[in-house]
């Protein structure tokens, strides 16, 4: 009992004082089989003691072969160090070496495309736990496609670091991996046939808020009171500090005199930061994504917002904060960020209403407007009896397909199905437009299209019948001789049949902007 005791007192001692690295370290992101941006330069960075000089070497593997690169850069006064690995093709295995007073030596290092995967339960959720895992998980051979799962730890204040390492995708490291980023990653692995680094960060029932750092909700002015409580318990906790360490200091003086005298210990005084809170704002920013940064990424998943259902159109806030500041402090400009529009569900509870989910979708929806993004929609792969369906393959490919054609270029990819553009009142019937029509409008399973609704001044909407004609869409109703509004699939059971002909179904939506 004594040693450990004593073991806290100096590891406790130990935190309090300023960090010296004797040895170079580097962030375990940076790592053994990882996967490095390919066709940008790629930040490697790391820690040694100040002043010292540290050589960073990226080599073939080859015997006697010239390094690709070579360079030499100096930590500063806090034994930071920082440089950058020319862009390169797609391609390797390669080995990294750093060297200073210790040597490190990274192997098996690939370049190709890097994603970074996040959100809750549906993100987190593992191929083991998904649509036919067996035989996915026993067809899981893909070496060139690289898993790091960051551990479940939020933090208060930012972190540097977390426990984790890359694996080669085999049946032991797949199947507790994120379903949705392994499909999306191997849809896009057998579509450009280069490396693919997956970089998995979820957390089961969390909200948007605890993934957003300070300087996302900074940026918006929906989100003021949430940017204030952050800086006000910020300012609060370090002006409380020299408070704390006195307290600290004082048991660790009374700790030492019981030690020795055998007298009752006392427990340490709590230190515990409030936000380091999975529920918390910035929480899971400060310890599941700021560690990670700047590592290249080509661009992000997301999959969430059962958490956050009740917040309707602010919802489109938050993601604005989320997609803003993870963009703000990676410093790579608007790279691609594409997210899962929820699947229908019968969410139950006291005070539930029917259109809570639509509101998130219509959030969701909104949210396309923000540059280089994109939506999978999900209305006819859900399940309404459980908020994680199982089908998760299509949900990664969905999310694969705006990858190919937005951010790889593939014109002959459709990656989306039909999304809501314009409406014109025909006399008693309402004409609606529609982007991404793929090569046509159709029904699933060639049956009149289901969940068209309408309404006139009244504000009672009504079933509709909705007829293809062309690229568009007429909707009416024998009980609303002048309609004003369109409503498709506005319910959390909708599972609605129409989509373009490549399968892919539309996403809900309204035309009008009623309470109610």
């Amino acid at each position: 009992m004594k040693r450990i005791t004593l073991f806290l007192i100096g590891l406790l001692l130990f935190l309090t004082q300023p960090v010296v690295h004797a040895e170079v370290t580097l962030p375990r992101v940076i790592g053994n089989n990882m996967v490095l941006q390919r066709d940008m330069q790629v930040p490697i960075w790391g820690w040694a003691s100040a002043g010292e000089e540290i050589t960073i070497t990226l080599n073939t593997g080859t015997e006697g072969a010239e390094p690709l690169f070579s360079t030499t850069v100096v930590a500063d006064m806090e034994g930071n160090w920082q440089t950058k690995l020319p862009a390169m093709q797609a391609g390797g295995p390669y080995t990294l070496r750093v060297a200073s007073e210790n040597t490190l030596e990274l192997t098996n290092v690939l370049f190709g495309e890097v994603w970074v995967c996040s959100g809750q339960s549906n993100m987190q959720w593992s191929v083991n736990a998904s649509k036919d895992n067996e035989a996915e998980i026993a067809a899981a051979m893909y070496p060139k496609i690289r898993l790091f799962y960051v551990p479940r730890v939020p933090s208060g204040l930012l972190q540097q670091d977390v426990e984790a390492d890359w694996y080669e995708t085999n049946p032991e490291t797949i199947a507790n991996f994120s379903a949705v980023a392994y499909y999306f990653g191997r849809k896009l692995y057998k579509n450009l046939d280069v490396p693919i680094g997956l970089i998995n960060t979820s957390w089961g029932g969390t909200r948007i808020e605890p993934w957003t750092p300070p300087v996302g909700f900074a940026a918006v002015p929906a989100l003021a009171s949430i940017s204030k409580e952050v800086q006000d318990i910020q300012a609060n906790y370090r002006s409380q500090l020299p408070e704390k360490m006195r307290e600290i200091e004082a048991w660790i003086a009374e700790t030492r005199e019981a030690l020795e005298t055998d007298a009752p210990l006392k427990q340490m005084p709590d230190n515990t930061h409030p936000l380091k809170h999975q529920a918390r704002p910035t929480g899971l920013y400060n310890g599941m994504v700021h560690p990670l940064i700047p590592y290249a990424v080509r661009g992000a998943l997301w999959y969430q917002g059962e958490s956050n259902l009740r917040d309707g159109m602010l919802y489109h806030e938050k993601m604005k904060a989320l997609i803003n500041g993870w963009r703000d402090v990676w410093g790579q400009g608007d790279f691609p960020f594409y997210f899962v529009q929820l699947a229908p569900f019968n969410y139950g509870g006291r005070n539930a209403s029917p259109f809570f989910l639509p509101k998130i979708w219509e959030a969701q929806a909104a949210t396309l407007a923000l540059p280089n993004t994109g939506m999978a929609v999900t209305t006819d792969i859900g399940n309404l009896r459980d908020i994680h369906p199982r089908n998760k393959q299509e949900v990664g490919r969905r999310l694969a397909l705006w990858a190919l054609a937005k951010t790889y270029g593939r014109d002959d990819v459709t990656h989306s199905g039909p999304l809501y553009k314009s409406m014109v009142v025909e006399g008693n019937t309402i004409r609606l437009s529609f982007d991404v029509i793929g090569s046509g409008l159709t029904s699933r399973d060639e049956k009149p299209l289901t969940w068209f609704e309408i309404a006139g001044e009244d504000k009672q909407f009504v079933e509709a019948q909705a007829t293809i004609d062309g690229d568009t869409i007429v909707v009416s109703s024998d009980a609303v001789a002048n309609p004003v509004a369109v409503r498709f699939g506005w319910h959390q059971s909708a599972e609605p049949n129409f989509v373009n002909k490549e399968g892919l179904p539309a996403s809900p939506f309204r035309t009008d902007s009623w309470e109610k």
